[in-house]
Formats: structure tokens, sequence, C-alpha cells
């Protein structure tokens, strides 16, 4: 079921999806396409991007395009903008959902994957913004989200980086929110909980984590709802919001504790 919220705001208009290949960029690149948003899905798998545009395009009455990026390589956000600048896309909605994490000690981490966890979750995101925001400024109309993580309220031992990164993020939308404003571009920063997507299984997260996932569709919709109604934060479920709240309350030296007797590690675990 398509929103009227979206539909109204941004149908027939197109929309940018980074990690639109699975969990919640392709919920979100779902969510659009059935409030009749044309979308430009981005990411590296290329058959899975293949599939998702030609089922949306088949399903609903939108244009689908691909664009396949990695976003560990530097060069990648300013090929994303000059294939969208050569075929002439106002893209009217950025969404930079692309990000993984890697759960574990961060003295036994790969320094590899901790380098592109910053090149793709923090460095791609700012180059993005600064390509895409400039055009919405101009046309005064546009709207923008970073895909965060509750995980950006404190730091979070044994997901160290990832938390880091995720609070940048999150300050990075919050500031760029409150600077574009006044020419009519919308900026929000969706922070979800535990979701049931494939970021446990990339990032190698405890086995023993039972907190409730919030699907995907859920985190979507209320994600692009809140961004089409201007909010500069969504925290898309009950449970995050009362414990962000409740985090202001306490000091963060125990806030930090508490998230890393949740976060250790079991006997099981190689990290």
């Amino acid at each position: 079921m398509s929103s009227a919220i979206l539909r109204e705001a941004w149908q027939g208009k197109w929309a940018l999806v980074t990690g639109a290949s699975a969990g919640i960029g392709e919920a979100l690149a779902v969510e659009l396409a059935q409030s009749g948003v044309n979308v430009v899905l981005t990411a590296r798998r290329r058959e899975r991007l293949e599939a998702l545009a030609q089922r949306l395009s088949s399903q609903h009455s939108i244009q689908t395009r691909i664009l396949v990026a990695d976003l560990t390589q530097p060069e990648a956000p300013a090929e994303i903008f000059a294939s969208t600048e050569a075929a002439g896309l106002a893209i009217e909605v950025l969404i930079s959902n692309a990000g993984f994490g890697e759960y574990g000690q961060f003295l036994n981490s790969n320094l590899e994957s901790q380098l592109n966890m910053v090149q793709v979750n923090c460095t791609a995101v700012v180059h993005l913004s600064r390509l895409f925001l400039p055009r919405m400024v101009e046309r005064r109309s546009g709207a923008m989200m970073i895909v965060a993580s509750t995980a950006a309220y404190q730091p979070v031992p044994y997901l160290a980086t990832y938390g880091a990164t995720k609070a940048f993020d999150r300050m990075l939308a919050e500031a760029l929110a409150e600077e574009v404003k006044d020419y009519g571009v919308k900026v929000s920063a969706l922070c979800p909980g535990p979701t049931v997507s494939e970021f446990d299984q990339v990032a190698g997260s405890r086995r023993d984590d039972k907190r409730p996932r919030q699907s995907t569709a859920e985190v979507a919709l209320r994600g692009l709802e809140g961004l089409a109604e201007g909010k500069p934060w969504v925290i898309p479920y009950v449970r995050g919001r009362l414990q962000v709240f409740a985090q202001r309350l306490v000091p963060r030296r125990l806030v930090t504790q508490a998230a890393a007797r949740m976060m250790r590690p079991g006997d099981t675990q190689k990290k």
C-alpha cells in the first residue's frame, strides 16, 4: 500500500537509494516505488539491483535505473552523481543508506574493514551530500535522508567504529537540516534499532542477541514519512525513543558500561 504522504510529496519525481540491494535500502526503494516515485538503485550487486528494478517497474507505474557502485572506492560518489547528471535526472530525494558494521573487540578487528567502514558510512555520505544538495538548493526543493542508527546516541563497545560512524551521520544530518531548511530542502537522520536484515550476518553480531527486531518495511515507511514531514531525525520504534530519552538522565560513563555488558562477546565468539 502506498503512502499518501509520500505520494503527495514526491510522486513522479526521482529518488536515489544507495545500498538498495537488500535490507532497509531495498525496503526504502519499494516504499518509494509504491508511492509513485521513480528510483535510481545503487549497490555493488548487479544481479540483485536488476531483479529489484524489474520487479518495481513491473508492479508499479514508475521508471527505474540501476548504477552499480562500490562506495568503498573514493571515486564512486562522483561517478554516481555524474551518471545522474548525464541522464538529466533531477534527484529530488537522496537516500544515503549504504553502510555496514563489524562486531567484536576493536583490538582484534580487521583494519581494512574498519577503514572501509569509515569510507562508506561517513566519507561517501559527505561526498554524496556535497554533490547533490546544491542542486536541491538551486531548485529550492528536495529531501535527503541519511540512515544512521540508535547506536548513534551512545558509545557502543564491540561496535565501536560503527557506532562512531553513525553518530557522525546523525550529527551531519541534523546540522544540514538546519542549514538548508530556508531553501525548501529537508534533511533527516533515520535511526533504526534492531531490524530484520543482513546487518547481523555481515557484522557478525552476538549469537545470543534476543532483542526484538523491527521489519524493514516498517522502518522504511516511518523514516520516509518523517522525512516528508520535515523531521530532522526519526527513531522508528517506541522502545528506541524511550531508551534515547532515558540515556539523557544517566552519566555517559554508566551508559557506556551498560552497553558494554550488553554487547560483550561470549566465549563462543571469535572476536
